[in-house]
């Protein structure tokens, strides 16, 4: 959706917030000419997906609509459970048997890739790509460290078992 904030006898601001809030899942672009910086903040945290300044290009905007749209829904993709162990993605919290978890952002975005592939085996090059975006093994043991303390934080809840020459799996406890 791209929404305006100048509408005629509404507040622009008003309506995404009703939208996010009816459409948890609706992905809204505002478009504005209010440069104002607290403003932009203001929408992105009230639930807008980007922000466009006018006057814009309409390459540019139509480039954010299409990347908008190959992203996918936040709504459907929420929560990731694996056993007793639910992570919302959308808040970046994880909670383990019903117990708020607290986990540094690193170890949210392994756990979410390793939860992704529950019960498959992540190569370590696999996991240095998506979590730390290096493309290519720096020589260090940084991954490793994260796993263990990522395993003592889950506990029982779930079991990330290390796979010989390959990597790790995440397995329900």
């Amino acid at each position: 959706m791209l929404l305006d904030l100048m509408l005629p006898g509404l507040d622009g601001t008003e309506v995404l917030s009703r939208v996010v809030e009816e459409r948890p899942g609706q992905r809204v672009i505002v478009v504005s000419a209010i440069m104002e910086i607290g403003l932009r903040v203001a929408c992105l945290d009230a639930g807008a997906v980007d922000f466009v300044s006018k006057p814009f290009v309409l390459a540019e905007l139509m480039a954010r609509v299409r990347a908008r749209i190959r992203e996918p829904n936040p709504a459907e993709a929420q929560w990731l459970v694996v056993g007793s162990l639910k992570l919302d993605v959308r808040q970046r919290r994880v909670l383990i048997a019903g117990r708020q978890v607290d986990l540094s952002l690193r170890e949210f975005l392994l756990l979410r890739h390793l939860m992704q592939r529950a019960g498959q085996a992540c190569s370590r090059s696999e996991l240095l790509a998506d979590v730390w975006h290096l493309s290519f093994d720096p020589g260090s043991n940084v991954v490793d460290v994260c796993v263990r303390r990522l395993r003592g934080k889950l506990g029982t809840a779930a079991r990330v078992e290390t796979v010989r020459s390959v990597g790790y799996r995440l397995l329900a406890g």
